[in-house]
């Protein structure tokens, strides 16, 4: 109720219970949840979507990393450059994701924990991953929105060939609820895709023969048991143990050392070994005598035993005890839907729905390039007409008044066929060969009538996605 001066009276627990309500909509769907179908946050997005447009293909010069974020932030996600910068840092980082989206050149930080250089300095583009995840969007695939200013459009999903979500995982918080996805190995989830693809009512217990658990960049071991794997995957939530993996290397003598070579995934490597020092300066762990960082490239921790009597599983198991050589890793498969609805899914879920998606764009894409082929045979139609009365055609569009008139009406053109010729300059009309022309023409025809049964047969569909799963298989394995 408004009073006098135009000022709305309102409860101030009202008001704020529902603006409250209003940014948590917002942190759920716009900013803190991955979309099932492509794994990524509008943030991610964006900066793929960004990359495309400025035309930095995976085999083309990258662009600097303040160009990438500059575009981002006024064209797509009004947000502040350093956050937008982290994010693009992400994707690029080998050991924080299993797929790397980005290929960043200059330094993008490391396992230590050391930040990546100003984007100033950096350089990016895409890398053939984030290409599969692009590719065909320019096909009326996918569904558009304006952006924050109504100036451009924005896909609101990708294509997204490539099974993202499993692939590479996912994290964030959100208000009241938070998702926590791991990597997965991609050939693994193929195959599982493919099972999928077949059965739909295959049980989870039968897709953890083809997909046992995650796959993390940094390596390690899970120290799950099956029923415990199976749990998390069917409800969508649980936990999985990982820890480091470990060699006992025989210095003679009987004398030994314990070399790490894979730590948990995104354990800071100098962090860990800052605590394990620690533990032998307090000697709250009285079974090591030193910590060696050996690393270059790859990850190389050399443990000393105190003597040639320390066991090293024990020495072990009291590191895994005490430090970040063994961490739980949540799994909270709560993700948006196609209406961009948060859902807590089981693995089986997460794999029906990328299937779905892919079938939506195939289909998408099969009505695009009929509609494209169709449009084509047209104009060839006209090409063949041409060549059979070019002297005519020619002394028409030379001398008539209005051209385009006297060709409909005299050879009977549609309107998109007189555009064409019209289009094209007399010496090109001369130089038309008829035999290439009824070559395009057969081809089309023939693909055209492919799609014609792609687009009405559910098994000849099935096949292609068939296809498509075996392409990335063959790609990766």
């Amino acid at each position: 109720m408004k009073n006098k001066d135009n000022i709305l009276n309102a409860s101030l627990a009202n008001e704020f219970s529902q603006k409250y309500l209003a940014y948590a909509l917002s942190t759920i769907t716009h900013r803190a949840l991955p979309d099932v179908r492509d794994g990524l946050k509008p943030v991610h997005r964006r900066l793929l979507y960004a990359m495309y447009l400025l035309n930095l293909g995976s085999k083309l010069q990258p662009k600097k990393s303040a160009r990438v974020v500059g575009d981002v932030i006024g064209k797509f996600h009004p947000h502040g450059d350093q956050s937008v910068y982290d994010a693009l840092v992400r994707l690029a980082q080998d050991f924080s994701i299993r797929y790397p989206l980005v290929n960043g050149q200059g330094n993008f930080g490391n396992i230590d924990g050391d930040n990546a250089a100003a984007m100033r300095y950096t350089e990016a583009k895409l890398t053939e991953i984030s290409e599969l995840l692009l590719e065909n969007i320019d096909e009326e695939t996918v569904d558009f929105k304006s952006t924050y200013d109504g100036d451009l459009q924005e896909p609101l999903v990708f294509p997204a060939k490539f099974p993202n979500l499993l692939a590479n995982g996912a994290s964030g918080i959100a208000v009241g609820m938070a998702t926590s996805i791991p990597p997965h190995n991609i050939v693994e989830i193929c195959e599982a895709l493919k099972i999928v693809n077949h059965d739909k009512n295959v049980s989870i217990k039968e897709l953890l023969k083809v997909l046992p658990g995650p796959d993390f960049p940094t390596g390690g071991m899970l120290n799950n048991n099956k029923s415990e794997i199976l749990r998390a995957y069917t409800s969508g939530k649980g936990f999985f143990e990982l820890r480091s993996s470990y060699k006992i290397e025989d210095l003679g003598r009987g004398q030994y050392q314990i070399s790490i070579n894979e730590i948990p995934y995104q354990v800071s490597k100098s962090t860990l070994i800052e605590k394990i020092a620690d533990l032998i300066i307090s000697k709250k762990n009285k079974l090591i005598d030193n910590v060696i960082d050996e690393s270059d490239q790859l990850v190389r921790i050399v443990i000393r035993p105190k003597n040639r009597n320390v066991k090293p599983e024990v020495l072990m198991e009291s590191l895994f005890r005490q430090t970040d050589l063994q961490v739980r890793i949540p799994l909270n498969m709560n993700v948006l839907n196609s209406k961009l609805q948060p859902k807590v899914m089981s693995i089986k879920e997460v794999l029906l729905n990328f299937l779905v998606h892919r079938y939506e764009v195939l289909v998408r894409k099969s009505e695009f390039r009929l509609k494209n082929i169709k449009n084509r045979i047209e104009i060839l139609i006209g090409f063949i007409k041409v060549y059979h009365n070019l002297d005519k055609i020619i002394k028409i569009i030379r001398n008539a008044e209005d051209p385009k008139i006297q060709l409909i009406k005299k050879f009977k053109f549609t309107q998109n066929q007189v555009n064409a010729i019209l289009d094209m300059r007399l010496r090109n009309l001369r130089k038309l060969e008829e035999k290439e022309i009824k070559q395009e023409y057969k081809d089309l025809l023939s693909e055209k009538n492919f799609l014609t049964k792609l687009l009405s047969s559910k098994s000849l569909q099935k096949k292609e996605i068939d296809n498509e799963i075996d392409f990335l298989i063959k790609k990766f394995k």
